[in-house]
């Protein structure tokens, strides 16, 4: 805390004499709010500049926020005209704006004319920048990405500057994986089981902007030592109906995807329909393992992959009357997996006596994840602006089902032969009660307050049986029930409020109290907690546009059900995998400091400095065991494959990242993540781990006319090192052209990614107390692809009073 008070002192003082010497005493403001003329309704992201009557000269300017609120600073006394600009509407000037020293002028609420009262068959279009910096956040406008069309929400998270993922499509921020993924805000438990399948279950044709939140403050779950991302999907709030339809094809990825948005004065209807498949890649797969008691075992083999998945969605928003709105949707998604393995098997014995054994293992493997999501919220409104209640029920449902197969031939001419299969049925069903409250106490300071309550029920069921070569049978070898159940009982309030016209802060306390319990075949006292959780932001406006934000929060990261499960899974029977019920909470202490500059033609740029230092790290932990006994079974040379609560992480880093219109024509965005990883390992004695770590993008799109466009996009993440190896870097590259047709209500894109590589390597080198191994995979990552979109529809716009009365039957709300 010391060390948070000081970096307050060091930069922002600095800059508060700093300023005082640069503006000229009587420095003022003019601050408002863009409307829509009709539907009264706030217009983000609209231009605003201001300039002296009969002069060209632009005395300062500005964007609107999400509310449609702006404040134009470090104005000079005098009179100015105003120009306000936003695609889809008429262009509006305000003649005469005085600002009046040492005085801040409101011009209240600006009115904008849509182009056109009525219009048939015509989207309007608004422009935003890619990169908008909010109190709490930062958005970026994926929307119009070009590389990604055709693929995944996975393709998308990876432009995103603050993020990385990998060639599995698993997922870092500011190189945490421990991180917390919304839909619109909502949490989901199609994420809690296997957060990447889930991501690559959601077409990027369906995304329209990333949220990321790498300081949450209190009004958010703890969950989540590496922070939050919030997946927001396209939606339409015109009147009328419209919609849109996208599909494509390639050699590696197929996709296709429909909206539909209908709204008839108070009543708001949507439904939406996509679904995606990964065609059948063939991944090489090598591995050669040493271990202490003079074993050897050398694997080379192939798996075959194929995915699906698809979800639908459907949503109501109902304005009750001015002050009351109800909104519900619900969203039923499904994804899996098939996978076909041949592995050619060689194990050596060299003590006492030398011995081979050759071996063919022929190997099955699905996955399929089914989860229902549904929500209601009611949203009350008072008198005071700003003045708020919301309260909401939100469900989760998944049923997850994996089988797996496998029988294994010795060679040569041996007729013995062995084999498996097994299952797991799973069964997660989540539950949260919220209710939050916004209380405004003077015109720039608000005060809110909530509770909620997050209810965790999960049963997994497990069985194994081995083959008996006598007979050809199955028979039974293990069997596994585990019930956890978890509830978090939270409480938070926060207040922000403005200090001297320049500084925001924004104070919060979260308090959760945990209960936890696991029962069936294996029973373990897990001790409730509870967790205090401060959080703090303080961002300084600087003329310019410019915005200097630092932070300190506190995070928790609760273990998976995964994680805890002690049923050994032996899908691999020389790679065991077993949870570990003893898992302890993983805790986060953590400080950002950033600097953020947006410009006028769309271009940006983003500074930050941070630090994270989590107590009972929790690392993935491999060990050999020369024997093991399994049920019925009894495995020679394994592998086991665990989580344990490792010791300490730090992690200190910088991400610097921007995004530069050099004409009408190009614009470039480019990102780096430069951090280093230190690991103090309670698991081996002495044992440190330090490794340095970066990841760079950059992405280019060139508009050759209105309708043609293209663009290509470049990925490095490098290679990392933990406590037991070395893990492997990541390279990606994509080309994008795309073309505009039927005057522009339609587009055609073509894509490719990694044109020149069949394969990706990924090579991984890992150390034991006792065993080495050296694996590598050749992954099938090249595809080439075409994309279609269409969007059709017919918006009206009324008179906010007309609606009102249709709504209603002529009877004005309260």
């Amino acid at each position: 805390m010391k060390l948070l008070v000081c970096l307050v002192l060091f930069i922002f003082l600095p800059y508060s004499s700093f300023s005082q010497h640069i503006v000229p005493e009587g420095t003022c403001k003019i601050k408002g709010r863009i409307i829509d003329s009709t539907q009264k309704k706030p217009i983000g992201y609209a231009t605003i500049t201001a300039s002296s009557p009969g002069s060209n000269n632009i005395a300062g300017g500005t964007i609107s926020d999400d509310k449609g609120k702006f404040v134009i600073d470090n104005l000079p006394p005098g009179d100015y005209l105003l120009k306000i600009d936003f695609i889809g509407y008429n262009t509006k000037t305000i003649p005469h704006a005085a600002a009046n020293e040492k005085h801040v002028t409101d011009i209240g609420e600006i009115a904008l004319a849509a182009t056109y009262k009525a219009m048939n068959e015509v989207t309007v279009k608004g422009s935003r920048n890619f990169m908008e910096n909010h109190l709490d956040k930062f958005v970026y406008n994926v929307e119009k990405d070009l590389t990604s069309q055709g693929g995944v929400a996975t393709d998308i998270l990876k432009k995103v500057p603050q993020i990385s993922v990998d060639v599995d499509g698993n997922v870092e921020l500011l190189g945490s994986s421990n991180i917390r993924v919304f839909i619109n805000g909502k949490p989901s438990t199609m994420f809690d089981n296997n957060l990447a399948e889930a991501l690559q279950a959601i077409p990027a044709s369906q995304i329209k902007s990333i949220e990321v939140i790498t300081s949450p403050g209190a009004q958010y779950d703890a969950q989540g030592t590496g922070g939050i991302i919030n997946i927001i999907l396209k939606d339409n709030k015109s009147q009328g109906i419209n919609g849109s339809v996208a599909l494509s094809g390639g050699t590696r990825l197929e996709n296709g995807s429909a909206n539909i948005h209908a709204r008839k004065g108070h009543l708001d209807v949507s439904a939406s329909l996509s679904g995606n498949a990964q065609l059948k890649g063939t991944t090489l797969n090598t591995l050669d393992r040493h271990t202490n008691d003079s074993s050897q075992i050398i694997q080379n083999g192939t798996g075959a992959l194929q995915k699906n998945g698809y979800r639908g969605q459907l949503g109501m928003d109902w304005a009750i009357s001015k002050k009351d709105d109800i909104n519900a949707s619900v969203s039923y998604n499904n994804f899996g997996t098939i996978t076909n393995g041949i592995t050619n098997q060689q194990q050596f014995s060299y003590f006492p006596d030398t011995a081979e054994t050759n071996s063919i293992r022929n190997s099955y493997n699905s996955f399929r994840y089914k989860t229902l999501d549904w929500n209601i919220n009611y949203t009350k409104k008072f008198s005071t602006e700003g003045q708020e209640m919301d309260i909401s029920y939100q469900a989760s449902n998944g049923r997850g089902n994996t089988y797996y197969d496998q029988t294994e031939s010795y060679m040569p001419d041996s007729p013995s032969f062995s084999g498996g299969r097994g299952t797991n049925k799973l069964s997660d069903n989540e539950t949260y009660l919220i209710a939050d409250y916004a209380q405004p106490l003077s015109k720039n300071t608000i005060l809110n307050v909530g509770v909620k309550g997050t209810f965790s029920r999960i049963n997994s069921y497990s069985d194994d049986y081995n083959l008996d070569p006598a007979y050809g049978i199955f028979t039974f070898n293990q069997l596994n029930n585990f019930n956890y159940s978890r509830d978090v009982y939270a409480a938070y309030t926060s207040i922000t409020f403005p200090l001297f016209d320049v500084y925001t802060f924004k104070l919060g306390i979260r308090d959760e109290y945990t209960t936890s319990q696991i029962s069936g075949d294996t029973t373990t006292l897990v001790p409730s907690y509870n967790s205090f959780i401060p959080s703090v932001i303080i961002s300084r406006k600087l003329k310019n546009n410019q915005t200097i934000k630092i932070s300190y929060y506190r995070r928790l990261q609760r273990a998976s059900y995964k994680d805890l499960n002690p049923f050994i899974d032996a899908t691999d029977p020389t790679n065991l995998v077993q949870g570990n019920p003893y898992l302890k909470p993983q805790r986060t202490n953590a400080g950002e400091l950033s600097y953020f500059k947006s410009f006028n033609n769309g271009s940006s740029i983003l500074a930050m400095l941070y630090y994270r230092n989590t107590q009972d790290d929790e690392q993935s932990y491999v060990l050999h065991a020369s024997s093991l006994q399994v049920g019925n079974t009894l495995y020679n040379d394994v592998i086991i494959n665990t989580n344990e609560n490792a010791g300490t992480q730090q992690i200190t880093g910088l991400n610097i990242s921007g995004t530069l219109a050099l004409s009408e024509k190009l614009e470039v965005r480019g990102s780096a993540i430069l951090f280093n990883k230190y690991i103090v390992s309670n698991l081996i004695p002495g044992n440190t781990s330090s490794s340095f770590n970066y990841r760079i993008n950059g992405n280019a799109n060139y508009k050759f006319s209105k309708t043609l466009i293209a663009e290509c996009f470049y990925s490095f993440n490098s290679p990392r090192t933990e406590i037991q190896g070395k893990f492997p870097s990541f390279t990606s590259y994509s080309f994008a052209v795309r073309q505009l047709i039927f005057k522009q209500k339609a587009s055609i894109a073509f894509t490719t990614t990694d044109p020149f590589n069949k394969y990706t390597n990924q090579p991984t080198n890992i150390v034991g107390a006792d065993f080495t191994e050296v694996s590598d995979r050749k992954i099938p990552y090249r595809s080439f692809g075409l994309s279609f979109t269409y969007k059709f529809g017919k918006m009206e716009y009324k008179e906010k009073k007309q609606e009102h009365n249709e709504g209603n039957n002529g009877e004005e709300g309260n």
